[in-house]
């Protein structure tokens, strides 16, 4: 009994038409009449033909039609930030026309799977580019494969899709310092990989460029400002952070800027259990410009940011440097959106 795998030109036999038309028709980039495709399909379909063989494929262009996406964090945690979600659909969009698949990898290789060493990759996307990511990007250069960064700085032959991050942040302040509010508090991402909550200090090193460059933005309006960096982009996260910044010792702060808006929504949870009114007795700002569920009435005082198309500029860079042309770095810019969860900072006694 043969084994032998059916090909086009069996399926253009049975079906009656030329191997070239049986061709199109699974690739789709011709148009065939309704009742060629229909023969083709049911010729295929009786001698079990699935499809080209993605082997033969990568054999004729040199390809694996596979651009890894490597990530700082566990993929599950990843996946609950809405941010990344939206990033990695415009990445997904952005390379289907190259006929390419993502490849979602940790920066961490656990010896199971594939990995940045093993995976015959045709490029990478970096998401973000601190402590064990650079590791990784040394792996890929050593592999000669193009290489994308998103929120991070990989040197300067690499190209970068970035925010305003620093801007953004000091428009949000500067709209706090016009409502009067001079005690503010400052939510951060993680300060670094693995980072565990806690308070910000002078000494702390902060290698994380997102966290940073929002936190230096905030600074530039409040250079006196406290600050707690949270574990994760979360709500829970942000309920804890709140709940630190609020039973500090001292007079509590009249707004709090969150470097999320997952962050801004924990914390106005933390206001409520301590018995404050948002915005009344503290405005709460956040960052992304997402749907947060279970968050109204309130509708966040927050900072717009382009988390699609920043993956597919992503998607786009890949494309240029596969075909030979050269990338360049983007920098998108946030809008401010106002809410209500912002008000003139009550009056002190």
């Amino acid at each position: 009994m043969s084994t032998r795998r059916a090909t086009i030109s069996d399926v253009a036999r049975e079906a009656g038409v030329s191997p070239s038309t049986a061709s199109v028709v699974f690739s789709g980039k011709t148009p065939v009449s309704d009742a060629t495709r229909r023969r083709v399909v049911d010729a295929a379909s009786a001698l079990g033909y699935t499809g080209p063989d993605p082997r033969a494929a990568s054999l004729r262009t040199g390809r694996s039609g596979i651009v890894g996406v490597v990530f700082e964090e566990h993929l599950g945690t990843a996946f609950l930030d809405p941010v990344k979600t939206l990033m990695m659909d415009g990445l997904t969009e952005a390379v289907a026309p190259l006929g390419a698949g993502l490849l979602l990898l940790r920066d961490q290789e656990t010896g199971q799977g594939p990995s940045l060493t093993t995976a015959p990759l045709d490029a990478a996307v970096l998401i973000g580019c601190s402590g064990l990511l650079r590791e990784s990007l040394n792996t890929v250069r050593a592999r000669g494969i193009p290489v994308v960064v998103i929120e991070g700085d990989a040197g300067e032959d690499v190209p970068r899709i970035e925010l305003d991050n620093r801007e953004a942040q000091a428009q949000a302040a500067r709209h706090l310092r016009g409502l009067g509010h001079v005690d503010v508090a400052i939510v951060t991402l993680p300060a670094r990989t693995g980072w565990q909550r806690g308070w910000v200090l002078d000494s702390t090193p902060i290698t994380i460029d997102v966290t940073r460059e929002r936190l230096a933005g905030a600074r530039d309006v409040y250079p006196d400002a406290v600050a707690y960096a949270a574990a994760g982009s979360f709500i829970d996260e942000g309920l804890a952070a709140g709940r630190a910044i609020l039973s500090r010792p001292g007079p509590l702060p009249t707004a709090i800027l969150a470097q999320s808006d997952l962050l801004a929504a924990g914390v106005i949870r933390a206001a409520e259990e301590a018995g404050l009114r948002v915005p009344e007795d503290l405005s709460v700002t956040g960052f992304d410009g997402i749907v947060v569920d279970g968050l109204a009435p309130y509708e966040l005082t927050t900072l717009v940011q382009p988390a699609a198309e920043k993956g597919r500029a992503a998607g786009h860079a890949v494309a240029a440097m596969l075909g030979g042309a050269e990338a360049v770095s983007i920098r998108f810019t946030c809008a401010f959106r106002g809410g209500n969860t912002t008000a003139v900072a009550p009056a002190r006694e």
